[in-house]
């Protein structure tokens, strides 16, 4: 891929995605991982069915 390639799809992508990151307790989120691994979710698909149910949708 050439370089203004890359570069487009990076620049286009920010236009539609945005970064949630939090720093929390080592074991809790670890807890966490182990939940969504037994449940099959990614940390993504749970984080965007949480914002779904405090948004109301």
């Amino acid at each position: 891929m050439p370089p203004e390639s890359r570069a487009e799809y990076f620049r286009e992508r920010r236009k539609l995605k945005k970064q949630f990151s939090v720093l929390s307790d080592r074991e809790r989120v670890e807890a966490l991982e182990q939940r969504l691994k037994e449940q099959g979710k990614t940390k993504t698909k749970w984080f965007e069915e949480k914002a779904d149910e405090e948004l109301g949708k």
